[in-house]
């Protein structure tokens, strides 16, 4: 069931939006440990991070995401990493990759109701089971000294 509600999604996604774009961030806890969202609707960890409205400015559209997911309000200015295409998964969809360090960022109530199904700290050297590709490819970049792709996944 949720394959087929995620396919309805992305097809309207699709339909009313040409171009698409994302944003995502590595929220780091004063340990160093990443914040990972579990979904309701897809399988998986993933940081948290989500699609920018038409005429939001994507810093905006992160601050919003990471409340509604995280319960985390930015204190600072994020530091964009790069932007990744994305296009093994939407044409024409791109990526907006935020580093959030301990220190720039405040705990608040998370108020996404019902997509969030759970949540964890994890070490990003040591990620858990269950993360993509794109996600371990992050970790990778921000934390292993990998080149950063412009690929957010797989090249097409």
């Amino acid at each position: 069931m949720s394959k087929l509600r995620t396919r309805l999604f992305q097809s309207w996604f699709r339909l009313s939006r040409p171009m698409t774009l994302g944003v995502r961030a590595a929220v780091e806890n004063e340990a160093g440990h990443v914040f990972m969202v579990r979904h309701t609707y897809v399988r998986g960890w993933y940081m948290p991070g989500g699609g920018v409205e038409k005429g939001e400015p994507a810093v905006d559209a992160l601050g919003r995401e990471l409340v509604e997911e995280a319960g985390v309000r930015l204190n600072a200015e994020p530091r964009l990493i790069s932007v990744y295409s994305n296009h093994h998964n939407f044409p024409n969809d791109h990526v907006l990759f935020y580093h959030v360090p301990w220190g720039s960022w405040e705990p608040v109530k998370a108020t996404s109701l019902g997509e969030i199904a759970e949540t964890a700290w994890i070490d990003p050297k040591l990620p858990p089971e269950g993360i993509n590709t794109g996600t371990r490819m992050r970790f990778e970049e921000l934390y292993g000294g990998l080149p950063i792709s412009p690929y957010w996944a797989h090249r097409t």
